[in-house]
């Protein structure tokens, strides 16, 4: 059974609550018994052998929990007598002997379920009349892994919450990230270390800030395992909602993970991992959502500890948290001399470029490429999201670059690599291919600057002896060609008689005084020379203009589309006279006609 019949055999359910439960509920019932089915299929087969052991250990007085997790074959395990399909032979006292089932699970689990506030919603349907029914359509779904894997099972869950979330109003986007976004993250995280992670027992560690379900954690983990079966991932995590926190730690429970690593709550006012470093980190934070909550947690850091702490290079505008994820993963990097670090996160286009000079945005953007820290921007294409069609891009930072990249930032436009759906969910309408996938891939790996070899749109001609230019979809860039100087110039004050104000006081005493209606500023990129640039730039237009050079500040942006607009001359005015000649003949032609 694939992942989209299996979500519309569990989203038949909902049937059952339509009348007794607003739709916008569904999931608080639909999610955790998902979960309870899923945890129990998978201890199904150790069920008898767990009992006994049990059983045993009690007698002797010893503590049994490390004996049932090795009896189990699991990170968890159940001592109850029951199972989904046990409870339906006391329709009468159902909801009691769930409440011992979920008892009887361990602590992880026990958990989880409460995270769903699952007890709550048990009540629900005792008093609704609803909780055998609900549990025997669960009971008769097998979701063993043998029959679902847990790749499978996590698309499900994707599937269940974008479903909820849509007749909810809310944002689906914000608890998970499309597979092939991440798949394309993974593929760029790990390029450059496939020979080292093809290494018999290699073991690295791997974590999410904003780990919804843990869809990024788990692509990772496969894309290892697919790659070398001996090597193994440990997972962190961490994530604010909590019905995600939940899917999450259930996932990484089946997967042999341990739980304990993936935290609940807010990553900037609780890091859940503090002091903790990692070899590679992947993040798909919110986009543009405001920190005003946290404010006062995060301006207290910043102020008390500085670089010691995760926001030193500055902090951006309350509006947008965007670039704190970004500063918090660098918090996280390996040290080089221990190895170092490579994260992937996606971003919107704001933080390329958002904030002049000296603003918090632009003092980040200074930190990461003065330190060297960022190999490669990717823009996706627009509708690959679920909650949004706005431009998107991957930023991949690492501070243990390859020799060959040291100093420079890859660019690489791929708003062009993409299929249409066959049909949108919410607003994703676009997906990327394998075969985009690998292109983008090799396009990083190959490190080089590359254009797109396809025809130009039949609309643009070619002018006599011009050729249309290649559209670039690969550039390589020095980092300090990102920087530039913002020069304040200034121009004097004027009496009535045209004459120049000269300041009368001070250090300053028989200087010209600035005019602050005429002051305007400059920006000069970081390659060249202030003096130079002000000689031809503006001396010509204002000969009494000069520089304050107490005011110079120093600013860096990305923009990312002029570095690959490509100019595309005009038709030949000919060619225009013509089309428009073709038009309104045959309008008059059809006129004609009708006259007729």
């Amino acid at each position: 059974m694939n992942h989209q019949s299996l979500s519309a055999f569990i989203w038949s359910v909902a049937d059952l609550l339509r009348g007794d439960y607003k739709q916008s509920d569904y999931g608080k019932v639909i999610l955790p018994f998902t979960v309870l089915r899923r945890l129990d299929c998978v201890l199904e087969g150790t069920k008898e052998a767990v009992l006994a052991e049990n059983w045993d250990k009690l007698k002797l007085g010893l503590n049994a929990e490390p004996f049932l997790l090795r009896k189990a074959g699991q990170s968890f395990y159940n001592i109850s007598p029951l199972d989904m399909k046990k409870l339906m032979g006391d329709q009468d006292h159902i909801r009691e002997n769930l409440f011992s089932y979920i008892q009887g699970f361990s602590a992880a689990v026990r958990d989880i379920f409460e995270r769903f506030n699952f007890f709550i919603q048990v009540d629900g349907l005792a008093k609704a009349g609803l909780l055998y029914q609900v549990d025997e359509r669960f009971a008769n779904v097998d979701l063993h892994p043998d029959k679902v894997s847990n790749s499978q099972m996590g698309l499900v869950f994707e599937e269940l919450i974008r479903k909820f979330a849509e007749i909810s109003n809310e944002t689906a986007g914000e608890h998970f990230t499309p597979r092939e976004v991440i798949r394309l993250m993974v593929n760029l995280l790990f390029i450059e270390d496939d020979d080292v992670l093809a290494k018999p027992g290699v073991v690295r560690t791997i974590y999410d800030p904003t780990a919804g379900t843990g869809g990024m954690l788990s692509v990772a983990g496969e894309y290892l395992e697919e790659h070398n079966p001996q090597a193994r991932l440990t997972m962190f995590g961490q994530e604010l909602n909590d019905e995600s926190y939940a899917i999450c730690k259930a996932d990484m429970l089946i997967k042999g993970q341990d739980v304990a690593n993936i935290k609940p709550g807010n990553t900037f006012s609780e890091d859940g991992h503090p002091h903790k470093k990692f070899d590679y980190m992947l993040s798909n934070p919110p986009f543009g959502v405001e920190w005003k909550k946290v404010e006062k947690e995060i301006r207290k850091e910043y102020e008390a500890q500085g670089y010691n702490g995760r926001f030193g290079p500055g902090l951006p505008r309350v509006s947008d948290g965007s670039l704190l994820f970004l500063l918090h993963l660098i918090s996280k990097m390996r040290p080089l001399n221990d190895g170092g670090s490579r994260f992937g996160i996606v971003l919107n286009g704001s933080p390329l470029f958002t904030g002049g000079a000296g603003s918090g945005e632009s003092e980040i953007r200074r930190y990461v490429l003065e330190n060297d820290l960022v190999e490669a921007i990717i823009g996706l294409p627009t509708d690959m999201f679920y909650n949004t069609g706005i431009s998107t891009y991957v930023w991949i930072l690492s501070n243990r670059k390859p020799q060959h990249r040291q100093g420079t930032v890859q660019l690489i436009d791929a708003s062009g690599f993409w299929q249409k759906m066959r049909k949108s969910l919410g607003s994703k309408r676009k997906e990327l291919s394998d075969e985009h996938i690998a292109e983008i891939t090799r396009l990083f790996g190959q490190f080089v600057e590359a254009y797109d070899e396809s025809p130009p749109s039949p609309s643009v001609g070619e002018g006599p002896g011009e050729r249309v230019r290649k559209k670039p979809i690969s550039r390589i860039f020095k980092n300090a060609d990102f920087g530039y100087r913002t020069i304040t110039v200034e121009r004097p004050l004027r009496d009535d008689k045209g004459n120049i104000v000269r300041i009368e006081k001070g250090k300053q005493k028989g200087k010209p005084q600035p005019d602050t209606s005429l002051r305007d500023t400059e920006n000069v990129p970081l390659s060249e020379d202030v003096e130079r640039y002000f000689k031809r730039e503006v001396l010509p237009h204002a000969p009494d203009a000069w520089i304050d050079h107490d005011k110079t500040k120093v600013g860096y942006e990305i923009p990312f589309n002029r570095h690959f607009y490509v100019f595309e001359p005009p038709r030949e005015l000919a060619q225009i006279d013509a089309d428009l000649k073709r038009c309104t003949d045959r309008i008059l032609t059809m006129i004609a006609g009708l006259s007729a």
